[in-house]
């Protein structure tokens, strides 16, 4: 029989086999007894024993040591599980390995040759035409690489501009320009249109949720991350010393148009606080109060909501 620590945990696979024990004692001492007690003396004490014992509370030990390590393991730093920057972070570890894949800066945009140094984007008219009954129609087109719920997913984000934008994404026909969303490494896409089958990246290990399908999207229908605004230093400050070497360009700052909308810490498209550290320490902290969260939305915040029919001149636009 094991003998356990009284201040261990009883677990339920133990506490059967020691149930099955003392049964078996019990039937042992029915058949021939032992000579220092009576034979009605010990199956009394198996009995009284195997009442006891289940009456003891027992514990699934996988929940026992998830509880009891998260207990004593300390605070936990949700803003940085949470923020979509971090997802996309642990999602594009390997882009740029794969020749066909496209240079990727600013953490998840598209950069196509000799635009490392790319203009904002509505600069160079990069905007989804309009058509005549006042709506934007993008063509899409999904890659036959997701399961049937990922394409659900996909499809739930892509509806999800609908109900408060003139944005209608609309299945690829014959169309020349469309967005081609596809499982490559990473998750990225270009900022605006860019002509042709342009491609927005979600691979199926990481990127396939809501929020990260409208930050995607997002960028394909013309938008820059909220932290590279042009008005940005009056609002975050960035901790370059705190930043994974070779990084840096991922905080440039850029000119922006910013459609007199305010900076908006609960964008879809804000990186989180510790986006790119190399040290665990903030690259970027919200001035003037740091305790501001930032990074932290699931979906598109009523800001990035109004930019889309401020760019577009959506007839709803306020």
């Amino acid at each position: 029989m094991k003998h356990f620590h009284t201040t261990f945990p009883l677990f339920c696979l133990d506490k059967v086999s020691l149930l099955s024990w003392l049964y078996k004692s019990k039937r042992l001492f029915l058949c021939g007894g032992l000579p220092s007690l009576s034979d009605s003396a010990m199956i009394l004490l198996t009995t009284t024993l195997s009442a006891l014992l289940l009456s003891v509370h027992c514990f699934n030990p996988q929940i026992y040591f998830r509880e009891h390590v998260r207990s004593h393991a300390g605070p936990v730093e949700e803003e940085e599980d949470l923020s979509i920057s971090t997802l996309l972070e642990k999602a594009n570890v390997n882009v740029g390995k794969n020749l066909d894949d496209p240079l990727v800066m600013f953490g998840d945009i598209a950069v196509p040759t000799g635009l490392q140094n790319a203009d904002p984007c509505t600069a160079r008219g990069c905007l989804w035409p309009k058509s005549s009954d006042g709506n934007v129609n993008v063509p899409f087109r999904i890659s036959g690489q997701f399961s049937s719920r990922e394409r659900d997913t996909i499809l739930q984000g892509l509806r999800s501009f609908e109900g408060s934008t003139c944005i209608r994404f609309i299945p690829h026909q014959s169309q020349r320009d469309f967005v081609d969303i596809q499982s490559r490494t990473g998750c990225w896409s270009f900022v605006g249109r860019r002509g042709g089958g342009q491609v927005v990246s979600l691979m199926r290990n990481g990127c396939v949720f809501l929020g990260t399908i409208q930050h995607e999207l997002l960028h394909a229908l013309g938008f820059n991350h909220e932290q590279t605004r042009s008005d940005r230093d009056s609002h975050v400050r960035i901790l370059l010393q705190n930043v994974i070497s070779g990084q840096e360009h991922n905080f440039r700052k850029i000119e922006t148009r910013n459609l007199g909308t305010p900076y908006d810490y609960n964008s879809i498209m804000h990186y989180g606080r510790f986006a790119f550290s190399r040290n665990r320490e903030p690259t970027i902290v919200p001035i003037p109060d740091p305790n501001v969260p930032i990074g932290r939305a699931t979906q598109m915040s009523s800001n990035d909501i109004l930019r889309v029919n401020r760019l577009y001149e959506c007839r709803s636009t306020k």
